[in-house]
């Protein structure tokens, strides 16, 4: 086999397996979690910053949007991490994905 077959065989097979992982690294989206159902409102964002919504509970995974800070959002559940904060599917203004709990803020008294 010359040099060059053998070097894009190498990186075929290791495309293959980065993109076997992120399959698996998707799966928190499927775990079980809590749900919450609930008015949330973006805290801890610097004003001239903005939360980044996911497309998965993941840091890496495709940004879908974005919420200014002080937006109220819809909490439909949130999924346990393992380590860090946890993470909350919300939905808000045609945006819909995962962000990171700790900037957000349930805001009180509202009834459904």
């Amino acid at each position: 086999m010359k040099k060059n077959h053998e070097q894009l065989l190498i990186a075929t097979l290791c495309g293959m397996v980065i993109a076997a992982a992120a399959g698996f690294a998707v799966q928190p989206a499927m775990a079980g979690g809590y749900n919450v159902d609930q008015l949330a409102q973006v805290s801890g964002v610097a004003q001239w910053d903005e939360l980044n919504v996911r497309k998965w509970p993941a840091a890496y995974s495709r940004k879908v949007g974005a919420f200014e800070p002080g937006s109220h959002v819809w909490v439909e559940r949130c999924i346990e991490a393992k380590a860090g904060a946890d993470w909350c599917l919300v939905d808000a203004n045609d945006t819909r994905g995962w962000v990171n709990s700790r900037y957000l803020t349930p805001v009180e008294g509202t009834d459904i």
